[in-house]
């Protein structure tokens, strides 16, 4: 009998897991997709941009298009590799992989290009039983899940400030394209 009751309780914990687990492994490929058309789109703003305008601008506050550029490089790099897989976080003040000064265009370029791909190809390995896990993020309680998402509306909103770079130097952006 404490057999058939055991074997009942594994049977109904499988099953209600599974559709959980299942709506984790969708997150994660619907985010791999999303993460991969951000790197195609900013890939192609970047290029986009001519070299002699990075240094560029908005204000004397604002970032310039390189610094932009590092900037998301940076970010995505923390979020992924320190905050998601652990790796000890690199410093912004010793750090010289993501600072634009002595860097081309296509040197930034080859260097987020490569950020995008280790960050891709972790979250590819990553156990989604782990989006729920917690840890502190600025001094808030934020959960993996909220960490993938943050780390897209990141990539966004500095990404768009590069397009309004290239607005004021008299620029179309690349179309817009959807899903990223």
């Amino acid at each position: 009998m404490k057999q058939l009751q055991t074997a009942l309780c594994l049977t109904f914990f499988a099953l209600a897991a599974t559709p959980l687990f299942s709506q984790q492994n969708e997150f994660i490929a619907d985010y791999l997709e999303r993460l991969e058309q951000s790197r195609k789109y900013l890939l192609l703003v970047a290029e986009t941009m001519p070299e002699e305008q990075y240094g560029f601008r908005a204000t004397s506050e604002s970032l310039s298009f390189a610094e932009n550029l590092m900037h998301i490089g940076f970010a995505l790099d923390w979020h992924s590799q320190s905050l998601l897989g652990g790796r000890e976080s690199r410093d912004w003040n010793t750090d010289v992989i993501y600072k634009v000064s002595g860097k081309s265009k296509a040197e930034m370029i080859v260097v987020v290009d490569e950020t995008f791909e280790a960050a891709i190809a972790l979250i590819q390995k990553f156990d989604p039983v782990q989006l729920v896990d917690r840890l502190d993020y600025f001094g808030l309680d934020r959960t993996k899940r909220q960490i993938f998402l943050l780390l897209a509306d990141h990539i966004t909103h500095h990404r768009g400030q590069m397009l309004v770079s290239m607005r004021l130097n008299g620029l179309t952006p690349p179309r817009y394209v959807l899903f990223q």
